[in-house]
């Protein structure tokens, strides 16, 4: 079987949605699939073995300007995207709200290629009135009518597929999660990781962030919470348009894009996982740092995205638009997290048996017939 995994960007550009295409991709072309990715040319293409990798020229500047990965594809990268779905047998749609992602299903409509839609996210929030206005139009007019046109559509958290439960889909569709890399992502009991190579120093509380510097993951409230806490270290691992460093923060050390194993170490020094975003799904960096034994506080709907995790996720109801006292809930929060050595480890282990890169590749191919259940 020929597979098309179509994303925004590969996963070399770092973002949690390139990053579980990455994975899906590698997973098929190990069990004997052809495995071809199409997605944007802004990064370099991805060092994956016998995968074909199709980069799409584009225009990136609306990422560059406001921190929203939305690359606008050239005339010739649309030529180049319609012949990679003639050319397969099935395609894997990763998001609908992305130009890739609506080429590719009207090519796949034309071309009678079968569809499996992974949907990441529900409607993004933002503070501003007229971006909040953008999103609703933008899942009204684009996100729920690919969600209708898929003939399989995957949720990979209960919050997403909540949010979405009214739109009528072909099938029913799938409840699955992300995996997780338990060679990397993975939890001791011994002694955590320096904070040392950081430049983090070593005795105050560690709270660390991992996502991209926008405001619709809470950059705002951290910023607040910050100031709420000098008594407290914030390590942020990532970027984007807004600058931490221009905060002028000493309790604040940003870490840049690291590689997954440096973010595993950063994981295993922290004593919190922070990530204050709103009305968001589950995003990857949940995942890791649990099975790292990292206790986790986010918004509500993150927290409820995996029913069997909330046990050990520390939902806060954050709002972009009040980052003041969303970070009050959240310091509050973090001086009443009680979670020993031994609650660590038993979400550690849950993570390290629910989040499989391998179980979700195989579901996700499952929907094509009995040849991959």
């Amino acid at each position: 079987m020929r597979i098309l995994t179509v994303s925004h960007f590969f996963s070399t550009h770092g973002g949690g949605i390139e990053i579980v295409a990455g994975h899906l991709c590698a997973e098929w072309q190990a069990a004997g699939e052809i495995v071809v990715w199409a997605a944007c040319d802004a990064d370099a293409s991805p060092d994956l073995i016998c995968i074909e990798a199709v980069p799409l020229r584009s225009f990136n500047f609306v990422e560059r300007v406001t921190g929203l990965p939305m690359p606008i594809l050239t005339l010739s990268a649309i030529q180049a995207l319609w012949r990679s779905v003639r050319a397969s047998d099935v395609m894997v749609i990763h998001d609908s709200l992305y130009m890739t992602s609506v080429v590719s299903m009207l090519a796949a409509r034309c071309a009678h290629k079968p569809t499996i839609l992974i949907q990441h996210t529900a409607e993004a929030a933002f503070s501003n009135v007229l971006l909040r206005l953008v999103m609703k139009c933008a899942t009204v007019l684009v996100t729920k009518p690919m969600l209708r046109a898929a003939e399989h559509v995957i949720f990979i958290s209960a919050t997403t597929r909540d949010f979405f439960a009214h739109v009528a889909t072909k099938v029913p569709p799938v409840l699955t999660f992300n995996g997780v890399d338990g060679k990397i992502f993975n939890f001791s009991k011994s002694a955590p990781s320096s904070r040392s190579v950081f430049g983090i120093p070593e005795n105050n509380t560690l709270c660390t962030f991992v996502g991209r510097f926008v405001q619709n993951k809470g950059l705002e409230i951290l910023h607040e919470l910050a100031k709420l806490r000098p008594d407290v270290h914030f390590a942020l691992a990532g970027r984007g348009p807004i600058n931490p460093v221009l905060w002028g923060l000493s309790n604040v050390t940003v870490c840049g894009h690291l590689p997954q194993s440096s973010l595993a170490s950063l994981y295993r020094a922290a004593d919190v996982f922070l990530l204050p975003s709103e009305r968001e799904g589950y995003p990857l960096v949940i995942q890791e740092a649990m099975a790292c034994g990292l206790p986790v506080i986010c918004g509500e709907e993150s927290a409820k995205a995996d029913p069997g995790a909330s046990p050990w996720l520390t939902g806060v109801p954050v709002a972009l638009d009040n980052p003041l006292n969303s970070a009050r809930l959240i310091s509050a929060a973090i001086d009443g997290l009680q979670m020993d050595l031994d609650r660590r480890a038993a979400m550690a282990a849950y993570a390290s048996d629910t989040y499989c890169w391998k179980k979700m590749a195989d579901q996700v191919l499952s929907l094509q017939g009995p040849k991959h259940c």
